[in-house]
C-alpha cells in the first residue's frame, strides 16, 4: 500500500481519481521501467491501461515517461531564496540539500502533461504532490526544460535533426506580455511545414519548460531562414524572465482615500498567473490589528515593520504550501491574503501562528479556486497598469 507524503480532504472532487491512480500505479511501474532501461516504447497494454487512468483525473491530460534528469550539482548557488532571507530559512534550505545528496538519484521520471489547460494544470500538481515516496521514480506535474537535450540529436517522423544548430529569433510584447520566438533549423527546408512548426514547438518546450509556455510564450513559428540577429534557445528563459519578473513576479501598490476608512494601501503580487501558484485555492484572510498610526490611520513606520517581519514568519509557517497574494492596509487594521494548498493542512498552524500576533488578529477562510477575491482586490492596480 503506498504512503502518501500528504493527506487530502475526502470531499475533494479530484481525490478518488488521484487515489485511484495511485492504488493502481503497482501494477504499472514495472513496465514503465522496463520500457525505459530497453528504449522501447511502453507496451501498449501498459500505455492504455495509464493513459486511462491519467485523463479520469482530467481529459486534457498526457503523460511521458523517461529517464530521470541528472542531479544538478549541490552548492549555495542553488538555494532557492533571497539574499535578505531568514538564516533559520537558508539552513532548512540546506538541511534539505544534503538530505537530497546523501540519497540515491532517481532513475525513471513519469511526467504529466496539462498543456494550456490551467484545470488540469492544477490537478496534475495535485497528483504530484500526493506521489508516494519511491527513491526509483520521480513524478513531475508538467514538462520541465531541458537544455540537454537541445544539444542532441532529434528523431522526429523519421528526421534526423541535430538540435545544437538550432538557433532562435525573439520578440517581446510588453504589452501582452509575451515574448514571440521564430525558430530556424538548416534542416527545416526538407521537412514539411508540419514537421517544422512541431519542431519549433519542440524546442521552445525544452528551452522554457511547459509552464513557462504557456506563461509567456506566444506566437512560435518555423524559420527556412537564418535570423538576422540569431540567438541560442538556451537564451529565451533568460528573455522570459526580465519579462515576467519570474515566478513570484513583483509587488506593486495602490493608494485611495475611501468614506469612513481614510486612506487605504493596497499591495499585491503582479501578474498573478495560474501556473505560478497551479494547488492554492484555499483564501486564507488575517487581520492584524494596529496601534501606532499617522494622521491617516497609516500604520509609522515601526508598527509597519513589525507586521512586514510578521507576514514572513506566517509565509514560513505556510512554506511551500501556501503564498501571500496580497494586503490591504487601513484605519487600524492590515488584511493579509494568504492563498493556500487546501490538501496540505497548513490551515490550522497558520492559525495558530496568527493568533500570537500581540495587538490582536482574527483568520477566516472560503474556498476561492477562480481566485475572485484577489482579482477584486486588484482590479484598481491592473487598471493602473
Amino acid at each position: 500500500m503506498a504512503l502518501f507524503r500528504r493527506r487530502r480532504s475526502p470531499e475533494s472532487d479530484s481525490a478518488v481519481t488521484i487515489d485511484a491512480f495511485w492504488a493502481a500505479w503497482p501494477e504499472l511501474r514495472t513496465a514503465l521501467a522496463s520500457a525505459v532501461d530497453a528504449g522501447e516504447p511502453v507496451p501498449e497494454q501498459a500505455a492504455a491501461r495509464l493513459t486511462e487512468l491519467v485523463q479520469r483525473i482530467h481529459p486534457a491530460l498526457g503523460w511521458d515517461v523517461g529517464r530521470a534528469p541528472e542531479p544538478a550539482e549541490p552548492g549555495p548557488a542553488g538555494l532557492d531564496a533571497p539574499l535578505d532571507a531568514d538564516p533559520e530559512d537558508l539552513l532548512r534550505q540546506l538541511a534539505e540539500q544534503d538530505e537530497a545528496v546523501g540519497g540515491p538519484a532517481p532513475d525513471y521520471a513519469l511526467t504529466l502533461r496539462p498543456g494550456p489547460d490551467d484545470e488540469a494544470r492544477v490537478l496534475s500538481e495535485r497528483w504530484s504532490r500526493a506521489a508516494p515516496g519511491e527513491p526509483e521514480w520521480v513524478f513531475r506535474p508538467a514538462v520541465p526544460a531541458d537544455h540537454r537535450a537541445l544539444t542532441g540529436g532529434l528523431d522526429w517522423n523519421g528526421h534526423e535533426l541535430d538540435l545544437s544548430h538550432a538557433t532562435v529569433e525573439l520578440r517581446v510584447d510588453q504589452r501582452r506580455g509575451r515574448v514571440d520566438a521564430g525558430v530556424y533549423h538548416p534542416d527545416f527546408m526538407f521537412l514539411p511545414e508540419e514537421d517544422r512548426a512541431g519542431v519549433a514547438e519542440h524546442v521552445v518546450l525544452l528551452a522554457v519548460g511547459e509552464d513557462d509556455r504557456v506563461r509567456a510564450v506566444g506566437e512560435v513559428r518555423p524559420l527556412v531562414d537564418k535570423p538576422l540577429d540569431p540567438l541560442p534557445p538556451t537564451a529565451v528563459p533568460s528573455v522570459v524572465e526580465q519579462l515576467t519578473g519570474g515566478s513570484g513576479g513583483s509587488w506593486v501598490s495602490f493608494r485611495a482615500r475611501v468614506p469612513l476608512r481614510g486612506v487605504i494601501e493596497v499591495q499585491a503580487r503582479h501578474p498573478l498567473r495560474r501556473r505560478d501558484f497551479p494547488a492554492f485555492t484555499l483564501l486564507a484572510r488575517v487581520e492584524l490589528a494596529y496601534t501606532d498610526t499617522d494622521d491617516e490611520r497609516q500604520p509609522t513606520a515601526e508598527a509597519a515593520a513589525e507586521m512586514d517581519a510578521f507576514s514572513q514568519r506566517l509565509q514560513r509557517v505556510a512554506g511551500g504550501d501556501g503564498a501571500l497574494f496580497g494586503q490591504e492596509t487601513s484605519a487600524g487594521k492590515r488584511r493579509l491574503y494568504l492563498y493556500l494548498d487546501p490538501e496540505a493542512g497548513v490551515m490550522g498552524p497558520l492559525e495558530e501562528a496568527a493568533r500570537q500576533w500581540p495587538h490582536g488578529a482574527s483568520v477566516g477562510s472560503s474556498m476561492d479556486p477562480d481566485w475572485r477575491f484577489i482579482g477584486a482586490l486588484t482590479q484598481p492596480i491592473r487598471r493602473q497598469r
